[in-house]
């Protein structure tokens, strides 16, 4: 079985003589502008709060400058052709801040412009273990004369609102005058004197990039410049959602050459030129401290302040400190999360990659989401989806578990906002927004978007897996336990018992994960999750009364809770219709899924692909065809609810049907295909996944880090080859090392206890790197671990390797044997 979709071998991902193996960093050694929206991407820095594409510094020859702030945004009002009771009434997009990585070079009156640059040396790297990006270029003017340019850019984990830019210009033989102008510049609304335009204006329709303002979006409310301290401020309020925003930015001018500067600023531009007389081998070297901060509603004023304060701190602490502090931070992370790969450097390069853009996107995104893009793009326009529970939290839990506590949080503080969403639906209890910035459904399209109720149950599952990870009892039954008793009232209210059917309970009227397939009855996902979802409200609810009676009365008091409906919950999981076709012995992705015709994937053109950019949606939603993995992500997330025989044979049907038109769908697969003994199959997703925003695979890069799929990554590996899974809080590990690599290596936190796992084709090895000690299970036998004490676990063999046995091409009978024939539409 090999989908066209899935990469033949790992060699032809990346250019190595331009991006060479370097296992703590990415190196670029020339630079090609056919490719600068994902080099941008590729290079961003960002904490979670603050991102800054990796754009030049001259600000100049851009795919799509950006400087993004997590949670900031305007609205708009969305105009549907035909309205309807309930519809999402008002959009949200994430804004592009003011630019303040702008630092123009000028050399003889000469600007540098890389792209027509004469370049003798050029390197640009992206460091994972100090968190900065640097670049060193050696450039011979249009008169000859050499200049050596280094600059650094790092956007700080320790200080959330401080980024940190230098740029050091020393000409090499020759005497020139040398102009350097530091710029803040308002993109979203203003232009440079170059008049420079965003080259992402691709023609078409493509639903995952975010939506063009037509009104001016940030009204100025003051700016000025100091001359004497080389301070300059911009002061901006959001025209329709109020949100307000202040940036401020100092410099520092080092040089034994003498210079002269001056300072000028307007509503959209901060600018602040030095000229210099540069004599050959006098360095001159500019620090730029750059401070943002934004509110809801808190004046541009007071938000300068708070600017200012920042910059302050941060003179006085040096500039050594703040890089100081980075590395320290990064130190802690590696220690956390890393995961070794032995004897392959390009993997462990970009694994180091992938989870690197996860601290970037998460680390402090404190009283915000985790974008879908993190805050690397403007890509799904800023908002939050359920990508962040099932994909991007599993790492958080188990290696940071501060940030999935802010992640969940978050979701607690817009626990109101689905509150009213679900009266708006006619629902009880709370329904959480399928994409969403500040708390309102922000999707106009109801049939893929909307309809995927399943958020509510996946936020649960998150919630669950970190409880369990953490033993966070307070979390639970201040905030936690409110989330799980409001996400309950929900499902049953949504469903119903059919008597006549032995009073089996069913969810009609909503989609599952598979966006290519909507508004369907008992979808097998969203019933599986939300039968988890019940039980673990029931059970939550049911311990809190033993453990704690104030707790509980409160939680009852509270939420108005009766015994009633905790039965009513139980119940209705025991009675979840959980779709199954005896003939096929698969799981129906839906009641009808089995009864529509088959799409021909191995002989769709690829100019046809991705099937949403090519396809009307009723076409697509006519046939069996997966824009992702559906019921293979029901087998990872409840994989204790299914046999090993309804694995494989799951697996084998969905598999040949997923196109990957999504990239939340590699990984999956990869698991699955790991645990039902496909492993070589798994590799290639796995390479797939690993290298989707490194090589552009999904040619989207431009728009942003796919931050859902680097979190994906992870899984694939500790969860898909390492083996790791916590059903109910019981940790087990069965691994499944692929043939070609000599050991895995990965690190779990559970209870306040790391465990460093490692994988051998013969071994299992458990050692505590921090903490007391903890239990796993080991294929069925419970080890436990102490520190000092590693223990080592004989592993035999890797479980069935079915590679050499293609499954059937799937969906060849309907459910009454009835034989059909897998199509191409308009062939």
């Amino acid at each position: 079985m090999s989908p066209s979709h899935v990469a033949p071998t790992q060699h032809e991902f990346l250019d190595r003589a331009r991006f060479p193996v370097d296992e703590w960093r990415l190196v670029e050694r020339h630079i090609n502008p056919a490719d600068l929206g994902t080099t941008e991407t590729l290079f961003s820095v960002g904490n979670g709060y603050l991102g800054m594409r990796g754009n030049v510094d001259e600000g100049r020859d851009s795919f799509s400058h950006g400087t993004f702030i997590n949670g900031f945004h305007e609205t708009w009002q969305i105009h549907h052709a035909e309205e309807a009771f309930g519809f999402a009434k008002v959009g949200q997009t994430i804004v592009n801040a003011p630019d303040a990585k702008v630092i123009r070079l000028y050399v003889d009156d000469e600007p540098l412009l890389l792209p027509i640059a004469d370049l003798v040396e050029y390197e640009r790297d992206l460091d994972f273990r100090s968190g900065v990006m640097s670049r060193s270029i050696l450039w011979r003017t249009p008169g000859g004369k050499r200049v050596q340019i280094k600059s650094r850019r790092m956007v700080s984990f320790t200080q959330r609102h401080l980024a940190v830019l230098t740029f050091e210009v020393t000409m090499l033989d020759d005497y020139a005058p040398v102009a350097i102008s530091s710029q803040i510049l308002n993109r979203q609304d203003g232009e440079d004197e170059y008049h420079v335009r965003s080259m992402a204006m691709g023609e078409g329709v493509d639903p995952r990039k975010a939506n063009e303002m037509r009104h001016r979006v940030l009204l100025p409310e003051g700016n000025s410049g100091n001359l004497a301290d080389g301070r300059v401020t911009l002061g901006y309020k959001c025209a329709e959602s109020g949100m307000t925003l202040a940036v401020a930015a100092d410099h520092r001018l080092e040089t034994a050459n003498a210079y002269t500067k001056r300072i000028q600023t307007d509503d959209d531009l901060a600018k602040l030129t030095y000229r210099i007389d540069a004599e050959p081998g006098q360095p001159i070297t500019l620090t730029k401290l750059v401070s943002y901060h934004t509110s809801r509603g808190v004046p541009s004023r007071e938000l300068l302040d708070r600017c200012c304060r920042t910059l302050d701190r941060a003179q006085e602490e040096g500039l050594d400190k703040q890089f100081a502090d980075q590395r320290a931070y990064l130190d802690e992370f590696w220690a956390r999360s890393d995961i070794e790969v032995a004897g392959q450097p390009d993997v462990q390069q970009a694994l180091r990659w992938n989870l690197f853009q996860i601290a970037q996107a998460s680390a402090r995104a404190e009283g915000t989401g985790i974008p879908a893009k993190g805050v690397t793009g403007s890509g799904y326009g800023g908002h939050y989806f359920w990508d962040t529970e099932v994909y991007v939290l599993p790492f958080l839990t188990y290696t940071t578990p501060r940030a999935a506590r802010n992640a969940l949080r978050f979701r607690y503080t817009l626990l109101d906002s689905a509150r009213k969403r679900a009266k708006d639906l006619a629902q009880k209890g709370a329904l959480f927004p399928w994409r969403t910035i500040n708390g309102e459904e922000a999707s106009a399209y109801y049939a893929a978007g909307t309809a995927q109720y399943h958020i509510d149950a996946d936020i649960s599952y998150a919630l669950s897996q970190y409880l369990a990870a953490t033993g966070d009892v307070d979390f639970l039954t201040r905030e936690g336990i409110d989330m799980l008793v409001e996400t309950a009232r929900m499902w049953v209210d949504l469903g119903f018992w059919r008597n006549e059917e032995d009073g089996t309970f069913h969810i009609h009227g909503v989609t599952g994960p598979d966006e290519y397939t909507t508004v369907v009855n008992d979808n097998l996902f969203t019933n599986v999750m939300a039968r988890f979802n019940l039980r673990r409200a029931a059970a939550a609810v049911r311990e809190l009364a033993i453990r704690d009676g104030v707790e509980y009365d409160q939680v009852v008091s509270r939420l108005e809770l009766e015994e009633s409906e905790i039965v009513a919950w139980e119940r209705a999981a025991d009675d979840m219709a959980i779709p199954f076709d005896e003939h096929l012995g698969v799981h129906p992705q839906d009641e009808h899924f089995l009864e529509r015709e088959v799409w021909d994937l191995e002989n769709t053109p690829l100019e046809k692909r991705p099937l949403l950019l090519n396809y009307h949606p009723l076409v697509i939603y006519r046939f069996q065809v997966l824009k992702q993995a559906d019921v293979v992500l029901a087998l990872y997330l409840q994989g204790d609810e299914f046999t090993a025989e309804e694995k494989r044979a799951d697996f084998e049907y969905y598999d040949p049907i997923t196109t990957g038109d999504s990239t939340l769908s590699a990984v999956v697969q990869s698991i699955i295909a790991a645990e039902v003994g496909y492993h070589d199959l798994a590799l290639r997703y796995f390479m797939s996944a690993l290298f989707v925003d490194l090589a552009d695979r999904h040619q989207n890069t431009s728009d942003g880090v796919h931050v859902a799929s680097t979190g994906g990554v992870w899984s694939s590996l500790v969860a898909g080859f390492g083996g790791f899974r916590d059903h109910g809080g019981v940790f087990s590990i069965d691994p499944r090392l692929p043939e070609t690599w000599d050991s895995l290596a990965y690190r779990v936190t559970l209870l306040g206890t790391r465990v460093k796992v490692t994988v051998r084709a013969d071994e299992l090895q458990l050692e505590v790197e921090e903490g007391k000690q903890a239990t796993l299970r080991v294929r069925g036998e419970d080890v436990t671990v102490l520190p000092g004490d590693p223990v080592t676990v004989p592993l035999n063999g890797q479980g069935p390797r079915l590679d050499g046995e293609p499954p059937p091409v799937p969906g060849r009978r309907r459910s009454d044997g009835t034989i059909i024939s897998a199509i191409v539409p308009g062939t």
